[in-house]
């Protein structure tokens, strides 16, 4: 049986800890989560024998063989490189971080050293498996490619960030055009999933981000696309919450610890 730690104790962590207590993931055994606030990694601790930790270095040091992050991108990269030196793979959802290029190839030398793996869940997008086979299929023919994310939000999702401007409650506006890197440097817990399809396709630096917002509009819509000649996939997703985020990295789990494998 293998074990994990969840790193974020908020809302998404409760999804992924109530799964476990469902028996959604009965070939797992919780050890430990970390929370900045110790109340907080006791509740998800609560009846399963886990330790509520006060630091990463505490998780860490419990040697669990997942850390699922679901905290933050200074979290992720707090203790990434750190753990994946130990041998423990990381399912984050802050994927951002790995737009950082320097942070990527340096969790990617550690993971490659130990055997540990960075397991990218699918967020609130999906689809991985086609986008990256066609960019494969591209580069395997020396063909160009290219990969985009539109994303429509509401208003207030962009209340607190520079993109916002009042007269978004009244008018749909294109609010960003550029590539992720540009998004997740402008808007570092908003386009997570733009840097996930990024690193599916051709990269945070060529991959392009938009951002619509539209009055009114609840949750998110992501529609993903990657076009080389002869081939295209378009992958649309409507989220009314993020919810589904946190279940993305059950069924992830799910799937390594299953006979029959999905891509």
């Amino acid at each position: 049986m293998k074990t994990f730690a969840i790193a974020g104790c908020g809302h998404l962590g409760s999804i992924i800890r109530d799964a476990y207590g469902r028996d959604l993931l009965e070939n797992y055994k919780l050890i430990a989560a970390y929370s900045l606030r110790k109340e907080d990694a006791e509740r998800i601790c609560e009846g399963t024998g886990a330790k509520a930790c006060l630091s990463m270095d505490e998780v860490i040091a419990l040697k669990p063989d997942f850390i699922i992050e679901t905290a933050s991108i200074a979290l992720l990269k707090e203790f990434a490189v750190k753990a994946l030196g130990e041998g423990i793979s990381i399912i984050p959802l802050s994927i951002g971080a790995f737009a950082d290029e320097a942070f990527k190839a340096e969790a990617l030398e550690k993971a490659q050293a130990s055997g540990a793996r960075i397991h990218i869940p699918s967020g609130a997008v999906g689809g991985f498996d086609v986008l990256n086979t066609i960019s494969l299929i591209a580069k395997a023919n020396g063909k160009a490619v290219t990969a985009g994310i539109h994303t429509h939000k509401g208003p207030n999702s962009l209340k607190n960030t520079p993109l916002y401007s009042d007269d978004l409650q009244d008018n749909e506006k294109r609010v960003f055009s550029g590539s992720t890197k540009e998004a997740i440097a402008l808007l570092p817990t908003k386009v997570n999933v733009a840097v996930a399809s990024a690193l599916a396709t051709t990269g945070a630096d060529k991959t392009r981000s938009e951002i619509t917002s539209v009055p009114l509009f609840i949750g998110d819509d992501h529609c993903i696309t990657v076009e080389t000649e002869g081939l295209k996939a378009v992958v649309d997703i409507y989220s009314a919450t993020s919810d589904i985020a946190a279940w993305s990295v059950v069924a992830l789990m799910r799937n390594l610890a299953s006979a029959m494998v999905f891509y």
